[in-house]
């Protein structure tokens, strides 16, 4: 399975890339996964500037066709899912928009972090948009809540026996999804 791990916020400081990094080091443990880590941040696209719809392909910037490129090559992907004001970061929107038949019939999990909800209200509203473009999220993510109070002086987030094991079962999830659904990219 290719999976491809995303950040969802591209704020300076964001301490997004710090779970991130903790998620690509477990999910590089697991067997038959090969891992790639993405920061949105580093991959910076512009808001939304292509004049065709995503659906054509007829894609005209290279930033978007390394996009496309980019997706196209995941079987799966987990989104590592900040929460702004009970909503999901604008650069997770943005770069799932600039995109649309890389996206399909691949399953994609959420580990969201936040204050007291962890960022579920943030995942809740980002399964809307993934169903929409025909991904799969799957029942099985991580929930951080008070992310920040395991994040060490050497701003490496240390995640709890739970969390890893919610994480185990995740990648486990995946790769049964990415399996049933590969027909269907066919």
């Amino acid at each position: 399975m290719n999976l491809k791990i995303i950040t969802s916020t591209t704020r300076p400081g964001s301490k997004g890339i710090t779970i991130a990094k903790w998620v690509h080091i477990l999910a590089l443990q697991e067997k038959d996964i090969s891992v790639e880590l993405i920061d949105l941040a580093e991959i910076n696209l512009p808001l939304m500037d292509e004049p065709n719809h995503p659906r054509l392909g007829q894609y005209q910037h290279q930033h978007t066709r390394d996009w496309s490129t980019t997706i196209k090559e995941g079987d799966a992907f987990v989104i590592v899912l900040a929460e702004y004001n009970f909503g999901f970061p604008a650069p997770i929107k943005n770069a799932i928009d600039y995109l649309f038949h890389e996206w399909a019939y691949k399953p994609v999990a959420i580990v969201s972090y936040g204050g007291i909800s962890g960022g579920m209200r943030s995942a809740q509203m980002l399964r809307q948009v993934l169903t929409t473009l025909q991904m799969v999220p799957i029942a099985q993510g991580v929930t951080i809540p008070f992310f920040a109070k395991n994040i060490d002086s050497d701003n490496t987030y240390i995640g709890d026996e739970s969390q890893k094991e919610s994480a185990v079962k995740m990648f486990s999830e995946l790769q049964k999804w990415t399996s049933a659904l590969r027909p269907l990219r066919r």
